[in-house]
């Protein structure tokens, strides 16, 4: 069904001739509508094809010629019920009729009154329905309201036109002289394209006003719609214009530059990028890669935006050295040379490279490992990778991981994304310009993990040579081969490090300096260093070698050599200003003048215990900047055999001070403990500097050494230290951190260390001769533990719970947790 002719809609806005006499009856044929909502007064032709509406019709032609127009709510449904119709219908009558060849009829009807309908048969072989026709309600005399309301639809019917809308003359001229609100918003809403609802709303309302008000309504929000339509039109219609001008401009330019002889940039800029890739050496795939995206650069607009971003992608891409490689120095005298030049000792690090690069002389293209370094800071670990580029003669590009959450940063965005760019591997080896640098992963160990992805997942690919050989970068979209560059990370711990990532690495551990080591370091390199940048020669500085032995020992408290290399700055930095004041003396810095440069002693030195103690037992811990003495103290009370935990020490620390109490417990005669005494007295264990945090198993036969002291109440020997994990069956466990925990005992000045058998082969990394005054005890249980660190008993009273004259401290003045492995 559908309107025909607006003309004809229109014709019959007059009630037709004896239109107070036509009786309408309460009882209908219905014709069902699709998609329109008919209006009293409206004349329209309609296409009739279903079967019961074409009963409905010939029905209606043998009675009174009437007929129920109403609306379908949903217009896919074929054979309509009650719950389908709406409630509000309009009576017609039907004016005239033709059949068509097809089936179908066409008829011609004029709404007569708005109905309700009271209810629906539509079992029949055509719907019928009893209504009831709904009277019209009239305001009792013209308001201000009506008058401007019949003012507003007016105007809003023309502004429709003005933005485009296809209404007739005739129906705007009706409009303009029809007073009769009811009429004249029947009138207008049928001549707009309103949805089915929108138009039944209208229909169902017997208030002319509220009707009026509701039809302004909704042609006040289709103008709105109209004049967002129009504006977007014509912003296309401007945008195409505009493109069409540049266009002809264009190619007028383009005809006067061939004119003069002169040549396009476009075209000039795309025979470079030709070149390039026909030189840069790229593999097929990715050469094809490039060429087709070339073809489609020169097929494009210059300033359009997605023309940037291909000529971006083809600039990284002639840019990368694809066949560039740098020459490795395979002289392996030379190479040992530059790196015994650049750092003192560290001679496990400096072999495996000089291994690495004999395996290199002999294949050409070997899979070694990814080496992986390892230690406290300040051990030289970053400058040890720029040292290794430099003894490779290979290009050093260093990448900081530390904080970095976006797996993007190591793969690259897709080109997708407004200002993507490459990884930060596939730009450190645009910038060194050759295929093959040193690429050192720094602070490897602080890489996170958010809702943007997981980096250290992509660096799996990346540090795996039986995959790194395709390395697809999102940006480029084309595989790199990244087996010729050599990888080198660097870490403070592996706890943080993924599983599968610390699989695919060699680790390399680094431990603290020994003193000695720190004095060579200082006299080589970082005197010298500081003092070339402080602008001060050998002419007005000289530091004895006492001097720097006592600004380690007295000044600083580290594994590595940054706060050293600060004091020594200061130093420098107080004799520049002597300098610049005028005073061109030399400066002679010794031991005994060190305090005038940097003031009062920062670190006392740690030292054992005064005496022999009951109770008091001396362990050795390590901590993520080094070694360092830690002293447990015990005391027994009366009590009730409690077992009390005081230091704020973690849950591995506190079960092995469970471990070493239960083991007591269970040998008591055996330790010359009266077992009563479990059940008579309290026992508390407190580690000192209760505010930083302690943990790990490696305390446990200092524990227990402390706890046997404190129940059998034999003093513990003052100059012994130990470290060792401890079981219930009173076995020793080896532990990590050796090296520290030796460095550590040998400030304070310890003259005996026990520690677990198994640990005999980690003396190994330790070097032999700052270590000769100190004994090593090994030892497989606690039995040999207490015979090398417990003294016979000398009386029955509770031991002393006297503190040592120096708590451990920790490096560089802070807070550090001691927590021993």
């Amino acid at each position: 069904m559908a309107i025909v002719n607006e003309a004809e809609m229109v014709a019959g806005l007059e009630a037709p001739d004896g239109e107070q006499q036509l009786q309408i009856p309460g009882d209908l044929p219905v014709l069902p509508l699709r998609d329109i909502v008919i209006y009293p007064f409206m004349i329209v032709p309609l296409f009739v094809s279903r079967e019961k509406s074409i009963r409905a019709v010939d029905e209606a032609l043998g009675e009174n010629r009437m007929i129920l127009l109403a609306s379908q709510k949903d217009l896919d449904k074929e054979e309509p019920t009650a719950d389908d119709l709406y409630k509000v219908g309009t009576a017609a009558v039907i004016m005239r009729m033709l059949k068509l060849p097809d089936g179908r009829i066409r008829i011609l009807v004029q709404g007569l009154a708005r109905t309700e309908v009271e209810s629906v048969n539509s079992g029949g072989e055509y719907i019928r329905a009893r209504l009831r026709v709904m009277p019209e309600i009239l305001p009792p005399e013209r308001s201000l309201e009506v008058e401007a309301l019949i003012r507003n639809v007016r105007a809003s019917m023309e502004k429709a036109i003005n933005l485009g809308k296809n209404i007739s003359p005739e129906v705007m001229a009706i409009i303009a002289n029809l007073d009769d609100a009811g009429r004249l918003a029947d009138l207008s809403a049928s001549n707009r394209e309103l949805k089915v609802e929108d138009a039944e709303s209208v229909l169902e309302i017997a208030d002319t006003t509220a009707r009026l008000r509701r039809v302004n309504d909704l042609l006040n929000k289709e103008f709105e719609v109209l004049t967002v339509q129009q504006e977007i039109n014509t912003q296309a219609r401007a945008d195409i214009d505009r493109s069409q001008r540049e266009f002809y401009l264009r190619q007028q330019m383009k005809a006067i530059q061939t004119e003069l002889g002169e040549g396009n940039e476009l075209a000039e800029e795309i025979a470079q990028f030709k070149e390039k890739i026909e030189t840069a050496g790229m593999p097929k795939p990715a050469e094809e890669e490039a060429l087709r995206q070339l073809k489609k650069l020169e097929r494009m607009h210059p300033d359009s935006a997605e023309t940037a971003t291909v000529r971006n992608w083809m600039e990284i891409m002639t840019e990368l050295p694809w066949s560039k490689a740098s020459v490795d120095n395979l002289d392996l005298a030379k190479a040992e040379k530059i790196l015994n030049e650049d750092h003192f000792g560290l001679e496990k690090v400096k072999e495996r490279i000089i291994e690495a690069l004999a395996v290199r002389k002999l294949k050409e293209k070997p899979k070694g490992p990814i080496l992986c370094l390892v230690g406290p800071p300040g051990v030289g670990k970053t400058s040890l990778g720029r040292s290794i580029a430099r003894a490779l003669g290979r290009k050093f590009m260093r990448l900081s991981l530390g904080g970095v959450h976006d797996e993007a940063e190591i793969r690259g965005h897709r080109r997708t994304y407004v200002g993507a760019m490459p990884g930060r591997i596939v730009q450190s080896i645009q910038q060194a310009g050759t295929n093959n640098p040193l690429i050192m992963l720094d602070e490897i160990d602080k890489v996170g993990a958010d809702f943007r992805g997981d980096p250290s997942s992509a660096l799996l690919e990346v540090l795996d040579p039986e995959q790194n050989y395709s390395f697809r970068d999102y940006y480029l979209g084309v595989a790199f081969d990244l087996s010729h560059v050599s990888f080198l990370s660097t870490a403070k711990f592996l706890d943080t490090v993924l599983s599968e990532l610390r699989d695919r690495m060699e680790v390399i551990r680094l431990a603290g300096y020994t003193e000695e080591e720190k004095l060579e370091i200082a006299r080589r390199h970082l005197l010298l260093k500081q003092m070339e940048e402080n602008g001060i020669s050998p002419r007005n500085l000289n530091i004895s070698r006492s001097a720097l032995l006592a600004l380690i020992q007295r000044y600083t408290l580290e594994a590595g050599l940054r706060q050293l290399e600060r004091e020594i700055a200061s130093i420098c930095r107080k004799v520049a200003r002597r300098l610049g004041e005028g005073d061109l003396n030399v400066v002679r810095v010794s031991a005994n003048n060190l305090h005038e440069c940097l003031g009062a002693p920062k670190i006392i030195p740690e030292e054992v215990l005064k005496k022999d103690q009951i109770g008091v037992a001396t362990g050795l811990a390590w901590t993520v900047v080094g070694g360092d003495v830690l002293f447990v103290e015990a005391l027994r009370m009366k009590g009730k055999g409690n077992l009390v935990l005081t230091g704020q020490l973690g849950e591995v620390m506190r079960e092995s001070a469970q471990a070493a109490y239960s083991y007591a417990k269970s040998r008591a005669k055996e330790l010359q403990i009266d077992p009563e005494d479990f059940n008579t007295y309290d026992l508390h264990i407190h580690i000192p500097e209760g505010a930083i945090p302690k943990d790990g198993p490696s305390a446990g036969i200092t524990l227990a050494t402390a706890l046997v002291s404190a129940l059998s109440q034999r003093p513990v020997r003052k100059d012994v230290a130990m470290t060792g994990e401890i079981t219930l069956r009173g076995n020793v466990l080896p532990v990590g951190g050796i090296k520290e925990k030796i460095l550590a005992a040998r400030r304070a000045r310890v003259t005996k260390i026990i520690m677990p058998s198994l640990n005999r082969r980690d003396l190994d990394e330790v070097p032999k001769e700052p270590f000769k005054d100190i004994e090593f005890v090994y030892v497989d249980n606690m039995r040999q533990v207490f015979r090398e660190a417990l003294k016979e008993k000398i009386a029955p009273a509770i031991g002393s719970t006297n503190r040592p004259s120096r708590l451990p401290q920790a490096a560089s003045g802070r807070n550090v947790p001691a927590r021993p492995v």
